[in-house]
C-alpha cells in the first residue's frame, strides 16, 4: 500500500502504488475557486501521464535513464539511534536501489526533527477541538437516544461520539486555545512551526527529495499501546515535521523487519514537486516488488 499526504493531517493507506495516487491525485488536482476560497489558482495536472510511459518503457520526465541526477536527501536525525536495526538496514536497502537507478544520496540537516512531536500536538488537537465543535448532536454527527434537555443531550452526543483519542485531543486543544494559555502554547508552536519548514527549505537546497524511515520501529501488536498515548505519539517523529511544514510526502513499502511486518520508506517533495515525487518513487516501484507482497510472503 502506498500513503500520500499534503496537510497537517497524517495519511492512511491511499493505494497500491505510486502510479494509483497519480491517477487519485490528477482526478483531485486543480482549482475550486467557486467553492474553497483557500484553494491555489493552479492548472490541473496529470501526474500519471509519465509514469504511465515510465511503466512502457520510455524516458521519465525525471531522468532518461531511472532517477540520474537525482539528489535524495538523508536528514541525520531520521538515522539516528532511536531508530530500530532491522528498520535502518530495509531502509538502507532501498536507499542502494535508488543509488543503483542513478540517484545520488547526499546528508542533510532537520535540527528541528525533535520539536516537531510537541509542535504538532499542540496545533492538531487545537485544530480538532475548533473544528469538532461543531458536533453536538444538533446539526451533526452521533445523536444521544436518552437526554433530559439541550445542554445534557450535548453532553451525552458527545461523549458517546467520541472516543478517548478524540476526548483527549479536544481537551488539549481547548486547553491551549484558553485564555491565558494561547500565546504560550499555540502561538509559540505556530512559531516554531514556521521555523521548520524554513530548515526542509534549507535542505531542498541541497537536495530534491527527502527519504528516511517512516516510523522508528516495524508495527506493534494490535492494542499494545493502546494504554499509552504518549508512546504513539512518538513513533510520529519521522512524519510529523512535513506534514507541519505543508510538503507533500508519501510511504513506500521497502521490505520486511523483525517479524516479517513490512517497513515503510518515507519520500518528502519540495512544494508543488507532486510530479517528481510520484515519478521516483514508481521508478523504485519498477525496480522492485515490495509494494506487491505481503508478509506472509516474505
Amino acid at each position: 500500500m502506498v500513503a500520500f499526504a499534503s496537510s497537517l493531517d497524517q495519511a492512511g493507506p491511499m493505494a497500491r502504488s505510486a502510479l494509483d495516487c497519480a491517477l487519485l491525485l490528477s482526478a483531485m488536482a486543480g482549482p475550486d475557486l467557486d467553492r474553497d476560497s483557500t484553494s491555489l489558482d493552479l492548472p490541473a495536472t496529470n501526474y500519471a501521464i509519465d509514469l504511465i510511459a515510465s511503466s512502457a518503457g520510455n524516458t521519465l520526465a525525471t531522468g532518461p535513464k531511472g532517477l540520474k541526477n537525482l539528489r535524495i536527501g538523508l536528514p541525520t536525525q531520521f538515522f539516528g539511534a532511536g531508530c530500530a536495526p532491522d528498520v535502518l538496514a530495509a531502509v538502507r536497502a532501498a536507499l542502494a536501489e535508488f543509488e543503483k537507478l542513478g540517484a545520488t544520496l547526499v546528508d542533510v540537516d532537520l535540527p528541528l526533527t525533535e520539536l516537531s512531536i510537541p509542535v504538532y500536538y499542540v496545533i492538531a488537537p487545537a485544530e480538532a477541538s475548533s473544528n469538532l465543535s461543531r458536533f453536538d448532536g444538533v446539526r451533526y454527527g452521533h445523536r444521544a437516544a436518552h437526554y433530559t434537555d439541550l445542554n445534557d443531550m450535548y453532553k451525552k452526543s458527545r461523549s458517546e461520539g467520541f472516543g478517548d483519542e478524540a476526548t483527549r485531543r479536544i481537551m488539549i486543544g481547548t486547553y491551549v486555545l484558553s485564555h491565558g494559555y494561547y500565546d504560550a502554547y499555540y502561538l509559540k508552536a505556530q512559531k516554531i512551526r514556521r521555523l521548520i519548514a524554513e530548515d526542509f527549505q534549507k535542505a531542498f537546497t541541497q537536495c530534491d527529495i527527502i527519504a528516511g524511515p517512516v516510523s522508528p520501529t516495524v508495527a506493534w501488536k494490535l492494542g499494545e499501546k493502546s494504554d499509552d498515548p504518549v508512546a504513539s505519539y512518538l513513533a510520529d517523529i519521522y512524519t510529523l515535521s512535513s506534514s507541519l511544514a505543508g510538503l507533500p510526502g508519501m510511504s513506500v513499502p521497502a521490505g520486511f523487519g523483525a517479524h516479517g511486518l513490512p517497513v515503510g520508506l518515507q519520500l518528502i517533495g519540495n512544494y508543488f514537486r507532486e510530479a517528481q515525487l510520484l515519478g521516483t518513487a514508481h521508478q523504485f516501484q519498477l525496480a522492485t516488488d515490495w509494494h506487491l507482497r505481503h508478509p506472509a510472503d516474505y
